[in-house]
């Protein structure tokens, strides 16, 4: 199998995009846990509870989204910033120094296919929690709930794929293609 070499731009982008989906992931699970709404909102009343202060369940849940909106915000502005590094996925390719996962070509192996297959339905999962965010900031209010359930669903495929990728890198790494993360890190393969 032929090893493949990484360009310095595919290299900034590959782990900038990398980095950007790890702390969106960061967020989300930041949300899902310690910064639950109904967390912070328990938190708020045990505080009350010794003071004169009362707060309806409505009141602490409002409070809590104010408490947790700046770290959600991170989640926006990390989203911002994919968008743009995915529109440079993208574009690049147009330029030359970035190529464009084609599974149908002949010589491929199935192995070879299934690689690329599977990049392009995460590019297609991508794409898809890139748009359903924009529409939740930017779109009709009225979509806002349906898109809130597509793109609630982009964790599913993120992880999934992120579990498949480091499989594949290692498996690749300790196999046939000995060198890859060295390669995908400085560009150029160490030999050992």
């Amino acid at each position: 199998m032929e090893k493949t070499k990484y360009s310095k731009i595919y290299r900034i982008i590959h782990w900038a995009i990398a980095i950007s989906f790890l702390l969106l992931l960061f967020t989300i699970f930041l949300r899902l846990t310690w910064m639950n709404k109904n967390n912070v909102a328990a938190i708020i009343q045990d505080y009350l509870s010794g003071t004169d202060q009362v707060l309806s369940q409505e009141q602490l849940i409002s409070l809590a989204k104010k408490i947790r909106q700046p770290m959600w915000n991170w989640h926006i502005y990390i989203g911002y910033i994919l968008t743009g590094l995915f529109s440079l996925r993208f574009i690049l390719p147009i330029f030359g120094p970035m190529k464009f996962q084609n599974p149908f070509g002949k010589n491929l192996s199935i192995k070879e296919k299934f690689q690329k297959w599977t990049y392009i339905i995460f590019y297609l999962g991508v794409v898809i929690s890139l748009f359903t965010g924009l529409i939740i900031e930017f779109g009709p209010k009225e979509l806002k709930s349906s898109m809130e359930e597509i793109h609630i669903l982009g964790i599913y495929y993120l992880i999934g794929f992120i579990v498949l990728h480091l499989a594949g890198v290692f498996i690749a790494e300790f196999t046939d293609q000995k060198g890859i993360i060295s390669r995908i890190v400085s560009g150029s393969k160490k030999d050992y």
